[in-house]
């Protein structure tokens, strides 16, 4: 699985890329929602780790655009978020979302929701 991290925070970045390593999964890093959009035109990835609040193109502008093409819009997204679960609940551009988590990252959280995702997405292509 190869996977794509989209945060502007080094740190954060880190302690994701730390986390998916230990689980052994390849990934990318990109700065912002645009840096993201340029590399999923380039490179095929199985899921998106996005952050919400970023420079230069947010998080949910960019979860529209992978949304409304044909080439990413069935990649499972985890969005990530400081503001919290309950504020997305009613937001019409996250409703398909496959996760949505709150930061501080829960290590062990983080960890079921990839795994969680991956099932769903070994049953489906396997139908």
């Amino acid at each position: 699985m190869h996977i794509l991290v989209v945060d502007d925070k080094e740190p954060e970045r880190e302690k994701v890329g730390n986390l998916l390593f230990q689980l052994g999964f390849t990934f990318e890093f990109a700065i912002n929602g645009l840096d993201a959009l340029e590399k999923a035109q380039k490179q095929q990835y199985n899921l998106y780790i996005i952050d919400h609040l970023m420079p230069v193109m947010n998080g949910i502008k960019l979860v529209k655009n992978l949304k409304s093409k044909d080439d990413t819009s069935n990649i499972p997204i985890i969005f990530m978020s400081t503001q919290g679960i309950s504020t997305f609940q009613n937001a019409e551009e996250l409703m398909h979302l496959e996760c949505i988590i709150s930061k501080p990252i829960d290590p062990e959280l983080f960890s079921q929701k990839i795994n969680q995702l991956l099932i769903e997405k070994s049953v489906v292509h396997s139908l």
